[in-house]
């Protein structure tokens, strides 16, 4: 059966940049699932309403839809149990879960704050109106004064990354002795930031810089390949 990811892009269709559906992308990679990365943008609503949501990602495997990142995850390790694993067994798959959490609640909104003015400009014009639109009303202010404070906010960034640096200075994958789930749930909200902005988030002595680095060049290069402002 063939596997669809319906993967958020740009006004240029190769510019991947959802945080979410990058989770997505290197766990198909991880597991060696053959899929087409289908492009979609924001004003597309139509083309993914038969899976009960306005958002992406949405993997099509048949006559499945399955959406939001961490179901699609445990998807394809319920699915796909003879590749290799994204959790390493259940107690990997729960602490994946506390990771996933912790990323959504924290990095998440951290990294928005830093790169949100910068997206517009990469979206073709019916999308950038609409993420302005949507994003403003939800900030409750411009898009610019949203990122203005950016060189002192991204120590706060800085800051709630010490327990990935913690773990990090001690072994290069936060899933183990392999990269995985937990890995590419983090991985997804940096790799989000450097395809839309030239923002740095990580100075270049930091672990967490090294491990993404590390991250950028799996899988042939995936994720370095990608069109990206930041390349450091």
């Amino acid at each position: 059966m063939s596997v669809i990811l319906h993967d958020l892009c740009g006004a240029d269709p190769a510019h991947r940049f959802s945080p979410y559906c990058w989770r997505v992308r290197m766990a198909l990679a991880h597991k060696g699932i053959a899929h087409e990365a289908r492009p979609w943008r924001f004003t597309e609503k139509d083309a993914i309403a038969d899976a009960g949501t306005d958002k992406v990602p949405v993997l099509r495997h048949g006559g499945q839809t399955v959406s939001e990142s961490w179901n699609i995850l445990g998807y394809l390790e319920d699915h796909w149990p003879g590749a290799p694993t994204l959790f390493g067994g259940e107690g990997g798959r729960a602490l994946a879960r506390f990771v996933n959490t912790w990323a959504d609640a924290v990095l998440m909104p951290a990294v928005v704050r830093l790169v949100v003015s910068d997206i517009p400009a990469h979206l073709a014009p019916e999308d950038a109106a609409y993420f302005t639109r949507t994003r403003e009303a939800r900030f409750g202010k411009p898009l610019a004064e949203v990122t203005a404070n950016r060189e002192a906010d991204v120590e706060a960034l800085r800051r709630d990354l010490h327990p990935l640096r913690m773990v990090l200075r001690e072994r290069p994958w936060l899933s183990g002795p392999t990269a995985g789930a937990a890995d590419y749930i983090v991985f997804g909200p940096l790799q989000w930031a450097r395809c839309v902005s030239a923002f740095p988030l990580l100075t270049p002595d930091d672990p967490v810089h090294a491990w993404r680095g590390r991250l950028l060049d799996a899988f042939g290069g995936l994720a370095r390949n990608a069109p990206a402002q930041d390349h450091g």
